[in-house]
């Protein structure tokens, strides 16, 4: 199942659905109903109308462990094997974009909240590879 909740995490509404809709993955189709039913509730949320698909997206996609089905299954020499058979909580939430022309001139940054641009290295001057340089020693011959 999380590989094909993988698949549609961040993706548009329609793209989701396309993907999962030709996924050869037999948990696509159970993803697939619970994505149009996701889409169904958001449009019946809404108060305005119908909300137009090109602007949802899949916002938030998890799977969760659900009631594991205990079994016994025979083993040689009078023994048993356990089986389980797991199931799953699937959980999408789809949400819609804001229109994005709008969205840039609305928020600006604030310069706070960002960390300090790194100060750009200052060129050696001749003084600077003086100091660098090793002394040198200097010895008389008598």
């Amino acid at each position: 199942m999380m590989i094909v909740i993988d698949l549609i995490r961040g993706r548009g509404v329609e793209d989701a659905l396309t993907i999962l809709h030709f996924s050869p993955k037999h948990a696509a189709k159970t993803a697939e109903k619970v994505l149009r039913s996701a889409i169904s509730n958001l449009q019946s949320k809404d108060e305005g109308g119908r909300v137009d698909t090109a602007t949802m997206y899949v916002k938030e996609v998890f799977v969760n462990g659900g009631p594991m089905v205990k079994r016994i299954q025979p083993a040689p020499m009078g023994r048993a094997f356990r089986v389980r058979k797991r199931s799953h909580h699937l959980t999408i939430v789809v949400a819609t974009r804001e229109a994005k022309a709008a969205a840039k001139p609305a928020a600006p940054k604030p310069a706070a909240a960002e960390e300090p641009a790194p100060k750009p290295k200052k060129k050696a001057t001749k003084a600077t590879k003086a100091t660098k340089q090793a002394p040198k020693i200097e010895t008389k011959e008598s």
